[in-house]
C-alpha cells in the first residue's frame, strides 16, 4: 500500500527562488508580512537561510522547515559551526503521523553534513510558536540546556562537537523600561501583530515603543530567548511570541488592574 510519504516532493527555497514557491505560512502575496518575509530572506545578513517545503503530487504544501547557519540565527543561542532550525511545522496531524517531520529534519542534517558542520541544533518548547522536543528526540537530538520555557537541543556529529549554549537575555530585558514591542521580520505573522498591537496601544493611550530588529546579532543579544518577538513593560517580559489584539487587551487589563 502506498504511503503519503512516497508521493511527497521536497522543495528547497532560497533567497533566489522564494518568489516562485512562497514562504509557506502566508499564501497570499498581498497579505501583511509576505513582502517583509521575502525581503528578510533576501537580506545579505541572512546568508545561508533556507526553507525546505514538503509538497504533495498536486503541489499542495504540507509542511516546512526553516534553518540557517547558527552564527546568523534569530534566537538567543550561541552554537558555532551548527545549522540551526528556526521553525518546523507540519500543517495537519494526519500528516505528522506520516514521518514528514522526520523527513524535513533528515534534509537539514544532510545539508549540515555536506557543509561539514558540527551538527544541527534548535530551540524547543511546550509553549506556543515553537515545536516541542518530541520530534527532535525521536531523531537523535540531545538536551544541551534549559532556561525558562525553552530547551536547547542539539545533534552533534562528533564526540568533540561543542555544546550549544544560551545567550543571556536578562541584561537586555532589564534595559527596556516602559512599554516596548521588539520584533523581527523572520516570522511573516509579526507584521500583522505589530499593526494590531500598535493600534490598541494608541486607542488606550499606552506609550508603546516599537523596535524592529534588523540583524541576527540583535536577536541573539535581545530581550527574549525567542529572539524575534518581545512585549515588555519595565523590564518584565509579558509575551515572547505573536499576539492578537484581543490577547494584548487582556494583558493591558491585567497590568493596569494589577
Amino acid at each position: 500500500m502506498d504511503t503519503l510519504e512516497e508521493h511527497i516532493n521536497l522543495i528547497e527555497v532560497t533567497p533566489q527562488n522564494v518568489e516562485d514557491y512562497g514562504v509557506f505560512c502566508v499564501k497570499d502575496k498581498k497579505a501583511p508580512g509576505y513582502a517583509e518575509k521575502v525581503n528578510w530572506m533576501r537580506n545579505k545578513l541572512n546568508g545561508g537561510v533556507k526553507l525546505q517545503i514538503l509538497a504533495d503530487e498536486h503541489g499542495k504544501q504540507l509542511g516546512f522547515v526553516e534553518y540557517t547557519p547558527a552564527e546568523s540565527c534569530w534566537r538567543a543561542v550561541d552554537a558555532p559551526g551548527y545549522l540551526f532550525v528556526q521553525c518546523i511545522y507540519i500543517a495537519r496531524k494526519a500528516n505528522r503521523d506520516q514521518n514528514l517531520g522526520s523527513r524535513l529534519l533528515d534534509a537539514v542534517e544532510a545539508d549540515a553534513r555536506n557543509s561539514m558542520k558540527n551538527g544541527v541544533c534548535t530551540l524547543s518548547s511546550d509553549g506556543p510558536w515553537l515545536a516541542n522536543k518530541t520530534l527532535f528526540e525521536k531523531n537523535g537530538f540531545l538536551q544541551a540546556a534549559t532556561r525558562g520555557r525553552f530547551e536547547l537541543l542539539y545533534k552533534p556529529f562528533a564526540a568533540d562537537s561543542p555544546v550549544p549554549t544560551f545567550m543571556d537575555w536578562v541584561p537586555s530585558l532589564e534595559e527596556h523600561q516602559g512599554w516596548h514591542l521588539v520584533y523581527a521580520d523572520q516570522c511573516p505573522w509579526h507584521d500583522k501583530s505589530v499593526t494590531a498591537l500598535s493600534n490598541v496601544a494608541r486607542e488606550q493611550g499606552v506609550p508603546l515603543q516599537v523596535t524592529k530588529l534588523e540583524r541576527p546579532e540583535d536577536a541573539q543579544k535581545g530581550p527574549s530567548g525567542f529572539g524575534t518577538f518581545a512585549l515588555i513593560k519595565d523590564g518584565k517580559l509579558l509575551a515572547d511570541h505573536y499576539l492578537s489584539a484581543t490577547r494584548f487587551k487582556n494583558i493591558l487589563k491585567k497590568e493596569f488592574v494589577g
